[in-house]
């Protein structure tokens, strides 16, 4: 994806320690255009895996995931940071570390969002460790859905995630793939 490309090397901004920051178009302010361009590519992917679901984490990848639910003619279900009053008292729960933050973040989905009958398609901003979209997959699976794959719009190669997510034998596709970051300058495959 060319344009995304070039909004990375254009905006895209290392801050040390693996960190990628792309508040301009993603993380912050969200890139309509873009994320709809994006989300057609992650669609396109994928559609003949016929997922039935999109599945993500809240915040930053609610818009690509959207979009790539659009296109799929499938509902989003994000996995939300904290339990609402309006969510059912059987939930599936998650925490993984957050390397961003440096702390640890919850992933909480309402049960009845997720049942056997779902082939649920992982959507996410980032690929950096995997552990995330590990956690999310680890969801679908206790709902008893089948994982059918996993699109990412940046993967930062680097950081293992893709081997990570090997052993759930699913397709794993990134839009956009960052190879390295040194000083400034950022590298991508």
């Amino acid at each position: 994806m060319e344009e995304l490309k070039e909004k990375i090397l254009k905006e895209g901004k290392n801050l040390g320690d693996g960190i990628l920051m792309v508040n301009t178009f993603l993380n912050h302010q969200i890139d309509s255009h873009l994320m709809v361009i994006a989300g057609r590519e992650i669609a396109d992917r994928f559609w003949h895996y016929h997922p039935t679901k999109v599945l993500t984490a809240e915040i930053s990848g609610i818009a690509p995931a959207v979009q790539a639910g659009v296109f799929l003619d499938a509902p989003v279900v994000f996995a939300r940071r904290v339990k609402s009053i309006t969510m059912p008292d059987e939930i599936y729960m998650r925490t993984v570390s957050s390397h961003t933050t440096g702390g640890t973040a919850d992933l909480i989905v309402a049960a009845e969002m997720i049942s056997p009958q779902d082939r649920i398609l992982i959507v996410d901003d980032f690929l950096a460790t995997g552990k995330t979209i590990e956690a999310l997959a680890s969801i679908a699976l206790e709902g008893g859905a089948e994982l059918v794959g996993i699109g990412v719009v940046i993967e930062k190669s680097f950081e293992g995630g893709r081997e990570r997510l090997a052993p759930l034998g699913v397709p794993v596709e990134a839009l956009a793939i960052v190879e390295k970051m040194e000083g400034d300058q950022i590298v991508l495959k």
